[in-house]
This record gives C-alpha cells, sequence and structure tokens, in this order.
C-alpha cells in the first residue's frame, strides 16, 4: 500500500506561517456570548442548572424534546429566564456543546497520552481524530441541531481550539508545510455532518471512519500508520 501525498511537478511555495504563542497549555474559555466574559456567582449557578435540565431532557427525549419552554418547565424557572441567558435554541444547544468542548481540549491540552501531552505528535494527531469522531458519533443529533450557519461556523472559539491543535501538531511534523490549511483539511474529515452522511445515510461502521483518518494521517504525513489503532480512552 502506497502512502504518499500527491503533489504537482512544481508546487508553489508554501507561505511562510504565522507563528502563534504556543506557550503553556491553555483551556479556551467557550460557550458565554462576547458580551458576557464573566458571569456572577448566582447566574454561573443558575446556568449550569438551565444546562443540567437540557441535559436530562435530551437523555430523556432526545434532541427534538429540548426546547426553551421544556428546559424553563425542567429547571422551575420562567421562559424569559432561559431566553436571557442563552438568546434561542441554538445558543441554547451551542451551551451545551461547549461543555463536552471544554472537556476534549483539557484532555488533549493536559490529559494522558497519546491525545495529550508525552506521545509523539502524529501519535497525538492520529487519536485526536479518533476521539473527535467518536464524540461527534455520541452527540451527532445534538452537533448538529447546534450547528451555526455557515458564515460562522468556523468563528466560534470551540473550532478555533481544534484548528490551533492540529495546527500545532502538524507544524512538529511537517514544518515546512502550510499547516494552517493543511489543518482545515484534517478537520473537514471529522466534520458532524460527514460523520452523519456516513454513519447514518451510507451505513459506514464507525470503526472504517477510524481506519480512514489513520489512513488519511500516514498520507499526508508521509509516516507509517500503526499496525492497531486502539481508540483513545
Amino acid at each position: 500500500m502506497l502512502y504518499a501525498v500527491f503533489m504537482s511537478s512544481a508546487p508553489p511555495p508554501f507561505p511562510k506561517p504565522q507563528q502563534e504563542p504556543f506557550g503553556a497549555p491553555r483551556l479556551l474559555e467557550v460557550g458565554l456570548g462576547p458580551d458576557e466574559p464573566c458571569l456572577r456567582a448566582d447566574a454561573a449557578r443558575n446556568r449550569a442548572k438551565l444546562l443540567e435540565a437540557a441535559g436530562r431532557l435530551i437523555a430523556e427525549h432526545g434532541v427534538a424534546g429540548v426546547t426553551m419552554e421544556a428546559v424553563a418547565a425542567a429547571a422551575r424557572v420562567g421562559k424569559g429566564t432561559v431566553f436571557r441567558r442563552f438568546g434561542d435554541r441554538t445558543g441554547l444547544l451551542t451551551a451545551l456543546l461547549d461543555h463536552s468542548s471544554r472537556q476534549l481540549q483539557a484532555d488533549f491540552l493536559g490529559g494522558p497520552p497519546p491525545l495529550g501531552p508525552g506521545a509523539p505528535p502524529v501519535e497525538r494527531l492520529r487519536a485526536f481524530g479518533v476521539a473527535v469522531l467518536y464524540r461527534s458519533a455520541e452527540q451527532l443529533d445534538l452537533q448538529l441541531a447546534a450547528q451555526r450557519e455557515p458564515t460562522r461556523r468556523f468563528s466560534h472559539p470551540s473550532v478555533g481550539a481544534l484548528h490551533t491543535h492540529v495546527t500545532m501538531l502538524l507544524r512538529q511534523i511537517l514544518p515546512d508545510a502550510d499547516c494552517e490549511l493543511l489543518a482545515q483539511t484534517l478537520l473537514a474529515y471529522l466534520d458532524p455532518a460527514l460523520v452523519h452522511h456516513l454513519t447514518r445515510q451510507c451505513g459506514m461502521p464507525m470503526e472504517r471512519l477510524e481506519a480512514g483518518w489513520t489512513d488519511l494521517v500516514a498520507r499526508v504525513t508521509r509516516t507509517e500508520p500503526p499496525t492497531f489503532t486502539e481508540r483513545p480512552g
């Protein structure tokens, strides 16, 4: 099997990447709007209470059961409180996803290897993709319902955190490549809409998507794939 990246005979030179100060790992703040960089203790408690109620509704009725009215009733607050905190249903669903995003960030910034620090960058990149794939599969309906309109999808802080992490790993593996754009190419494979299409509409098992990610990483990074793939715990 060949593991090579097809290139033209005379590719243009890569632009010099913008160097970013990748210092100590820092958990990005996600889930708060631009007009509320921090919350009072009572507001934070109310927000957590509403998210807990929304999480229960999803567990019991699926994403379709999460409406602003249902969350207000489950949390025993007025409907206006839910609207003031989250704006609309998409804002509420996005906040639910942000909690999961923070946990994923914590895992790849400071968790055990190979997802976290301590493993070679190509192993971390493989583990990252597998973790994102299974996270998407487990929360697929929620991720699709909370997906922002196309012009705002890539500007969300949680999406930026994933791109920054993949770019950082690629710079360690392929220092001469345009890693910022290459990271976008890799992340496109992990898009929830694509995962939905491949698993639910095409009937592909997750094992095939996982193997495809491992193969893609090997081809892009010009490295040998592992003899087996282990899902990060």
